[in-house]
């Protein structure tokens, strides 16, 4: 049996293990060509379980590119070797990818793509599989487009209008990546998520730029009309040793 989600009044944090090639790696700012490898995912995950994390984020970059699942095998083995809630998107395009993850062992899947190409997959998909279906929405700074396509693709679709149109679908979660900071370690999009903390239901899951514990701790305090973050997504401050997962927990944690 998986351990629980961390149900505390906190900022929930999200390890992020991003896949190309059967590896763990990171991009900057989304660029294929500026790409650092960190080994084993797997082993990854691992580490960031012993450390205390409750969730693991990983995506599928090969499949967010061309929407072929190259690496699902590697997801549903990180699924399969820790005891924690796994969430995992990146190509999941159609209700068989998504199906195939949900009842292997994920968690929560995430639709950024399909969810502006094919919203009404999103619909059915909550319907379906109540609270396991989030929507990443992500973007290049305020009023631009949101990206598909492994953030090469742009839609003519703004990040306002994703949030109203998926305002009544009852998602886990809408997932916000501000690209240009993503792997950039230069800060969260704070005044971004506020945004859409005032422009959303849902809860909020923030991800690019995080360089550490006193971003977690900005982030944890961040409140707008009442309704705060529900977690935060760390990918290269964590596998660059900036901060350790003990760390982020404790800072996700300095609202209490």
């Amino acid at each position: 049996m998986r351990r629980p989600a961390h149900e505390a009044l906190t900022v929930e944090l999200f390890p992020a293990i991003d896949l190309r090639d059967g590896m763990a790696v990171r991009l900057v700012q989304g660029d294929f060509a500026r790409q650092r490898g960190y080994g084993d995912p797997v082993a990854l995950a691992r580490r960031y379980v012993t450390g205390g994390a409750h969730w693991i984020h990983v995506v599928d970059l090969d499949a967010a590119r061309t929407g072929d699942p190259v690496n699902r095998d590697c997801v549903l083995a990180i699924a399969a070797a820790v005891d924690v809630a796994v969430q995992a998107g990146g190509g999941v395009r159609n209700a068989e990818a998504a199906a195939g993850l949900l009842d292997a062992g994920v968690e929560r899947v995430v639709l950024g793509t399909a969810a502006v190409r094919d919203p009404e997959l999103v619909d059915m998909l909550a319907d379906r599989y109540p609270g396991r279906i989030a929507v990443g929405l992500d973007h290049r700074g305020a009023g631009a487009d949101v990206a598909v396509g492994g953030w090469e693709g742009e839609t003519g679709t703004t990040l306002d209008d994703m949030l109203s149109r998926f305002a009544s679908v009852p998602l886990a979660a809408v997932i916000v990546t501000a690209i240009e900071r993503d792997g950039m370690m230069s800060g969260p999009d704070v005044e971004g998520l506020r945004d859409v903390l005032e422009g959303s239901a849902h809860d909020v899951v923030a991800s690019g730029g995080i360089r550490g514990a006193g971003d977690l701790a900005i982030l944890a305090r961040l409140e707008s009309g009442g309704r705060r973050l529900a977690g935060a997504i760390v990918g290269t401050a964590l596998v660059e040793g900036n901060v350790s997962v003990e760390e982020a927990i404790a800072a996700c944690a300095a609202s209490v």
